[in-house]
């Protein structure tokens, strides 16, 4: 690399100056504390792990976009986390060991070999809530309700869309079919790239009961009335009955507590790296391809660190929403203080940055700046004046 392109980063990284570096920090804080309200505690994952831990029984979506390399100390591969929700399944399971329902919450970077979304580029920030030790409806709802009111509170001014679909409907249409895990990986893929072309192809190859569900599945995705339509559709079906029971009653309580959001139901939804095992939702924002959080069920990781737990959260990718939030500053402006050694002088420097106050001491070689405020001295007393 020569010295004229030095600065270049890597396709897909990117860096955050000081504006953009100050309001995701604002955010990430603010959400952090939103967690908090609710009862998550934090807890900070390594950056890196054994990929043993790491990936195991996740899947080859994760593993595909986990950047690895070899540790210089151990000779074991190492893996840089491309997800955190994984890491925290671990620390449920295996670090605290707790019964009963446990709440955590974090937020971190991450690293993809391949990028996953447009907007975050191949190091996302991700923050996320999840919530161990309970299968029921109610906390699969907590988790939604969270997710909404952590982008209300970040003060998103784009109208927002949560796409709601459900693993359930799959497995309850085609676990008893023993289909070939090729053919089962393509239909997976057809059904979330919603290709007619590939859903009739693939039709061709299964068995006509097999492919009339199928064709159907892949025509269920819209407003909230595909519910209704899914019922008469698949009346005979009672796992898939039951999944809308609970998909309707979510739909509700989401009506109830945020009105103004709007609703799409994807039954043929089956996003994530592959972990999830009931419930997935996501978040759009209005003129946005790509979903700003991720999140659903995954009731199975735990069993892969020795302690099966059922689990639901979301992550958040901050980068891809700090842009469409509304951060107002109710900050003071900037003070600046002259480099002298006065006793006074440094006292009220340390009692203004004791009141949360930003106070630079300004060097001979830095000129007047107009959009702050300067300290003076006025008789015995250091005092703040605007200077035009």
């Amino acid at each position: 690399m020569t010295t004229e392109n030095r600065w270049l980063l890597p396709e897909g990284i990117d860096e955050l100056l000081p504006e953009r570096a100050g309001q995701l920090e604002s955010l990430r804080r603010s959400l952090l504390d939103q967690c908090a309200t609710w009862g998550y505690q934090y807890v900070i994952p390594p950056l890196v792990e054994f990929t043993d831990s790491l990936l195991v029984g996740l899947g080859a979506d994760l593993d595909l976009v986990t950047c690895k390399f070899t540790d210089q100390m151990s000779g074991r591969m190492l893996g840089i986390r491309a997800d955190i929700t994984p890491q925290v399944a671990r620390m449920d399971a295996h670090s605290l060991g707790e019964t009963g329902v446990t709440r955590l919450c974090y937020a971190g970077s991450t690293l993809q070999a391949i990028p996953q979304a447009v907007v975050g580029g191949r190091a996302p920030i991700q923050l996320g809530a999840e919530l161990f030790g309970s299968d029921s409806i109610a906390a699969d709802i907590e988790i939604i309700l969270l997710l909404l009111s952590t982008i209300d509170r970040a003060g998103v001014d784009k109208a927002l869309t949560l796409d709601i679909g459900h693993i359930g409907i799959y497995d309850a249409l085609f676990s008893r079919e023993n289909l070939a895990p090729e053919l089962q990986q393509q239909i997976f893929d057809a059904l979330q790239r919603k290709s007619a072309p590939d859903i009739e192809r693939l039709s061709a190859l299964l068995t006509p009961d097999t492919a009339s569900k199928l064709r159907q599945l892949a025509a269920l995705h819209g407003d909230p009335a595909v519910l209704a339509t899914a019922r008469e559709v698949f009346s005979a079906e009672p796992g898939v009955l039951a999944v809308l029971d609970d998909l309707e009653a979510i739909l509700a309580r989401v009506r109830q507590r945020f009105p103004d959001v709007a609703v799409y139901i994807d039954l043929t939804e089956l996003r994530g790296f592959r972990y999830h095992t009931g419930l997935v939702f996501a978040v759009y924002l209005e003129g946005r391809g790509s979903a700003v959080a991720k999140g659903g069920r995954y009731d199975s990781i735990g069993a892969s660190f020795g302690r099966e737990r059922p689990a639901t959260g979301f992550a958040i990718d901050l980068k891809a929403l700090v842009d469409d939030v509304d951060i107002s500053s109710a900050d003071q402006p900037l003070v600046v203080a002259p480099d002298a050694d006065d006793p006074t002088l440094l006292r009220a420097i340390d009692s203004l940055r004791a009141q949360g106050r930003v106070v630079t001491v300004a060097f001979e070689e830095e000129a007047p700046r107009s959009d702050a405020q300067y300290l003076v001295l006025k008789g015995s007393d250091w005092v703040i004046e605007d200077i035009s």
